[in-house]
């Protein structure tokens, strides 16, 4: 079947689906070719609670850019105690940072947006292809609420950076609807939830949001809301 038809097909079939049955239909469906990129935000703890509760056998893996907070340092242990797992760690190539430090500065992110997506590409983005050798398809926890530039998103999408199927359970998920699922299943969080960051990253980039400003405020607040992205997640 011709890949726009097939993933036209599968977001009518899924219109109204649970999560739950998403992750399950996709789990059965590219087994062994699928895995969850997680940021450990509460989407992903969510969609590591869902996935484990159906095949503990799943690729879950994150990225360490070597600039997080402590606090999500804590919460990666506490994940893979709580659920009997072990999450894949994806590093940058050290040689490339070095060159990048060497040549921009250590904050080289302030300087332009090119700079910081140039960050972003060697911190994140040449891992994430690493990570996704050998897969056919990934999981996130993308919701159209987050941003500006995720609100014409789908539940399923063809990545065409990545050349893979990319699956969005959450997509259609209220804020509030996350938190109420982290409560009632006692999913681990990151504690600086609580203390007024909606959306975490690399320490450096982030920050708190005021009462009132969009959720993604904290993330790259120094450049316009149209570019807060890294890279992982653009549209084609």
């Amino acid at each position: 079947m011709e890949r726009t038809q097939y993933i036209h097909d599968l977001n009518e079939r899924f219109r109204d689906a649970s999560a739950q049955e998403v992750v399950g239909y996709f789990l059965k469906a590219y087994k062994g070719r699928i895995a969850l990129s997680s940021s450990l935000s509460i989407e992903d703890q969510t969609l590591t609670d869902i996935i484990v509760s159906q095949d503990k056998s799943t690729r879950i893996f994150t990225l360490d850019t070597g600039r997080l907070f402590p606090e999500t340092y804590q919460l990666i242990d506490k994940t893979n105690l709580t659920y009997g797992i072990s999450l894949e760690v994806f590093f940058p190539d050290y040689r490339e940072v070095q060159d990048m430090v060497r040549q921009e500065g250590i904050n080289l992110f302030y300087n332009s947006i090119e700079s910081r997506h140039r960050c972003c590409q060697i911190r994140k983005l040449e891992p994430l292809g690493r990570a996704f050798k050998d897969l056919d398809a990934w999981i996130c926890g993308l919701r159209r609420e987050q941003a500006v530039t995720r609100k014409d998103m789908q539940i399923v999408e063809w990545d065409e950076q990545h050349q893979l199927l990319k699956v969005n359970p959450l997509i259609a998920w209220t804020e509030q609807q996350v938190w109420d699922y982290i409560k009632a299943h006692h999913v681990p969080y990151n504690k600086l939830h609580n203390q007024g960051y909606p959306s975490i990253g690399c320490e450096p980039c982030t920050r708190a949001v005021k009462p009132g400003e969009d959720i993604r405020a904290g993330r790259w607040w120094w450049e316009s809301p149209d570019h807060r992205e890294c890279g992982l997640h653009q549209k084609h």
